[in-house]
């Protein structure tokens, strides 16, 4: 899986070609969801899903942009999946899979229906990445704290990082 890994960040990379933002971000993103995830000890399968989503979570963005001028999360939703299937069917992935990945991809917005452990690790990696990047302020952490985070990793690293 390594290898895929390796080759699906250089499509991503081609994908977001002249965008270093977007590159930085994925990256860290990946990065995060790879440690949350080894140290929370998930299994093969699940960390392959999310390791593959981590990197390919915001692919909605440059359509959502191109097509409603925005990069609002219900839009990188909505375009994400499409785009990433195509993407991974390059890769003979299986169907269940490529499915997973999707799901994640399509929800990686939406706090409301967390139903796995990938997701969830999905979801704090990103905001682990976020609140840096917003630059968001010590009290809306600590309520994302509280309301977000639920893995024994991603709350060390989000307290060691911010609280």
């Amino acid at each position: 899986m390594k290898e895929k890994t390796s080759t699906i960040i250089n499509e991503m990379i081609r994908y977001y070609a002249k965008d270093p933002r977007r590159v930085n971000h994925f990256l860290k993103v990946f990065s995060f969801a790879k440690s949350i995830g080894e140290l929370e000890k998930l299994n093969e399968e699940t960390q392959d899903v999310l390791e593959v989503a981590a990197i390919m979570h915001d692919i909605g963005i440059k359509i959502s942009e191109e097509k409603y001028n925005s990069s609002t999360g219900n839009y990188q939703e909505i375009e994400g999946p499409p785009v990433a299937r195509e993407m991974l069917l390059k890769f003979e992935f299986d169907e269940k899979f490529i499915e997973r990945v999707c799901h994640l991809i399509g929800h990686h917005h939406t706090y409301s229906e967390i139903d796995g452990i990938d997701y969830q690790i999905l979801i704090e990696a990103d905001f682990l990445v976020n609140i840096y990047e917003d630059e968001i302020k010590i009290p809306q952490i600590e309520s994302i704290n509280n309301k977000y985070f639920k893995t024994k990793a991603g709350t060390e690293f989000l307290t060691n990082l911010y609280l």
